[in-house]
């Protein structure tokens, strides 16, 4: 039991330490990784060569490939001539520009990482904010709604986010089945949430005619006329893309071909279609930062589970005098409300393993998608929670929003905190609603 307190505080610590000093936080988790890896072999808990085999390193290689095969679908200028398109179906109008965009996010975010989403759908509607002009209050409930659709969308396909991704990888679920079970729920949600916001009418106090909207669609399209698609390598990007997923679907597990390598390849068409870029993008492209925080995660959470910790938990749940159901139940929440603490990406690492002694209970996959719609949840509870959180306030603050009035716009922690109880709620009941009703 020592072991297992004491690894798991150097966790909970090294968590703590990295969200209070972001600036540092690379630093902090391989400090943490290499203690405990250290302190695992010290106290004969495991090797560092057990811990170590057992890291997920296909999910590791996964997340580099669709970051790489994002990126030069990313150049094609696909997204942000569709986001121009969108401002213009909206009509620039406040209300359906905010639906749109949702929508949009939603989608565009079921394909690429979060991060990347917010970078080609905010900076054209920041464009639009400057140009028409913004109340305090729109500009909070629209940048938080699609802050909310990111991980919606992320949670809706096994390649969106890495809650999903980590479930393919691992081989706990297959792509067809998780896009199954978690799709429908994810829009259900979306659809509930976009119905509340509007209920609060966030666009009441946007000034609009219809001049200064022709005005601002005239403005937007001079900006982007010479923004051009380029076919040439848009085609391979979306051959590429049609082939993983066909890959993903029907080739069989006997073949030994995993979901990691029809990823690697998939990413090989986009990268070789333009070999000169492509040879650019694996050298400045691969989101380091990303891999050696998950890296060290991964074998902080590997040391935790050989002290048995994670075991222990999910007795210790199974404990709690209620029904089963209301065991799982209470497991979401916690689930929630710890991403909403530390993130989606610890949250999911450390409570898969604890879902893995809850799946033998129950039909596993309820389960597993449960757990990644709470987590998706709780990742939209807090503004620091969400992957894209700190980068879309730094985006919001470098376009230096005003009102009507002069006054700054301001987007942070405490402005976002109304949206995100609102998602977090409502994502959070479509998961217990869900899991309750495939178990049933």
């Amino acid at each position: 039991m020592n072991a297992q307190l004491g690894f798991a505080l150097t966790l909970v610590f090294t968590l703590v330490a990295q969200a209070v000093l972001p600036s540092y936080r690379l630093m902090i988790v391989l400090a943490g990784a290499a203690f405990s890896c250290a302190g695992a072999a010290w106290w004969g808990v495991a090797s560092v060569g057990a811990i170590f085999a057992g890291v997920p390193w296909n999910v590791l290689l996964i997340l580099v490939a669709l970051g790489l095969f994002t990126q030069r679908l990313a150049d094609t200028q696909l997204f942000g001539l569709a986001s121009v398109a969108l401002v213009r179906l909206a009509g620039a109008h406040p209300l359906a520009l905010l639906v749109l965009s949702a929508l949009g996010t939603y989608a565009v975010s079921s394909v690429v990482n979060n991060l990347t989403a917010l970078f080609v759908i905010l900076p054209v509607l920041l464009t639009v904010f400057s140009l028409s002009g913004v109340s305090q209050r729109f500009a909070v409930w629209s940048l938080g709604v699609i802050l909310v659709s990111c991980n919606l969308g992320g949670a809706a396909t096994p390649i969106g986010d890495f809650p999903a991704v980590l479930l393919l990888g691992r081989g706990t679920m297959s792509f067809e089945r998780y896009l199954y079970d978690a799709a429908p729920p994810t829009l259900v949600a979306m659809g509930v949430f976009l119905l509340l916001v509007l209920a609060r009418r966030p666009a009441h106090d946007v000034p609009t005619t219809p001049l200064g909207r022709r005005l601002t669609l005239a403005t937007l399209s001079r900006l982007y006329r010479g923004v051009r698609l380029d076919w040439l390598l848009l085609a391979p990007c979306l051959g590429a893309l049609a082939g993983m997923i066909v890959g993903w679907l029907v080739i069989p597990a006997a073949w030994g071909i995993g979901p990691e390598l029809v990823a690697w390849l998939g990413a090989g068409v986009a990268l070789i279609a333009r070999p000169v870029q492509g040879e650019a993008a694996i050298k400045h492209a691969v989101d380091v930062e990303a891999v050696l925080f998950l890296l060290a995660l991964f074998l902080m959470v590997g040391v935790v589970r050989e002290t048995g910790l994670f075991t222990h938990l999910a007795a210790l749940l199974q404990t709690v005098p209620i029904a089963p159901e209301g065991q799982l139940v209470l497991f979401l929440v916690a689930a929630a409300l710890l991403t909403g603490l530390f993130s989606a990406g610890p949250s999911m690492a450390a409570l898969l393993e604890v879902a893995d002694v809850l799946a033998l209970q129950f039909a596993p996959e309820p389960v597993y998608v449960g757990l990644a719609l709470a987590v998706c949840a709780g990742s939209s509870l807090f503004l620091t929670a969400a992957t894209a959180g700190p980068l879309m306030q730094s985006l919001a603050e470098r376009a230096a929003l005003r009102d009507v009035g002069g006054q700054t716009v301001h987007f942070g922690f405490r402005e976002y905190l109304g949206v995100g109880l609102l998602g977090f709620c409502v994502i959070l009941a479509v998961a217990i609603g869900r899991t309750l009703w495939a178990i049933a």
